[in-house]
């Protein structure tokens, strides 16, 4: 099954079990790896884009929604903010910890616990897109409820035309923009911004999709 790519929904919820167990033993095993390719990345246009979302003139308390190794939360924890990790790789969790001196919670993505209305803001980048189809409605509710009322949520995803792809031991769903657009809506988010990266390169040359969006005031749940 390695390398194949299939069309919506046609997996089970037991095979995206299977492939969610995978794409977690892929990230404990490529840990070390992972960090070294990653951790220079320029990612200051997502932070740009998500802190301008939120209020200027308070602490913010953020989830790092797959924070990997940490770099992520680092950056917010530099900055005077609240930030706690989430990640269903017990070996990210252990270096995000050492890494930003910051919670990080191991859930799995398509399984997830999270408390009502107790972020600001949830930063997702380059994350969701490893959530099963078959759930990510549920998950991006859960996460639309985690977030306080005229708080922000930052999503990054490869772009595609909806194509599941199970790979090297690692899931991945490549929405196409406007589906994308189209779940954050019937999540409950109202759109902030949307962009394409990496920045100042041709369109072909941009495959990662960026949206920022807003849970309106006076929501709730």
């Amino acid at each position: 099954m390695a390398g194949t790519t299939k069309p919506q929904y046609l997996y089970t919820k037991q095979i995206f079990m299977k492939f969610t167990r995978s794409t977690i033993e892929y990230y404990d095993n490529n840990a070390d790896r992972f960090w070294s390719g990653t951790r220079d990345h320029d990612v200051t246009q997502n932070y740009a884009s998500f802190l301008d979302a939120l209020p200027k003139d308070k602490n913010l308390r953020i989830l790092d929604f797959g924070c990997g190794p940490g770099r992520d939360l680092a950056y917010f924890k530099k900055l005077g903010h609240d930030p706690v990790g989430l990640d269903g790789s017990e070996r990210f969790a252990s270096m995000a910890r050492h890494f930003a001196e910051c919670d990080v919670w191991v859930q799995d993505f398509a399984a997830l616990d999270l408390p009502n209305e107790d972020f600001d803001g949830i930063f997702a980048n380059a994350s969701l897109f490893h959530v099963p189809n078959l759930v990510i409605h549920t998950v991006l509710e859960q996460l639309f409820c985690a977030i306080r009322s005229g708080g922000a949520l930052f999503c990054s995803n490869p772009r595609g035309n909806g194509e599941e792809s199970y790979a090297n031991g690692r899931y991945g769903v490549y929405y196409s923009e406007n589906d994308w657009l189209d779940l954050g809506k019937q999540a409950g988010f109202s759109l902030i911004a949307q962009y394409y990266r990496p920045k100042g390169l041709p369109r072909e040359q941009q495959p990662w999709f960026a949206t920022v969006w807003r849970k309106p005031e006076n929501s709730s749940g």
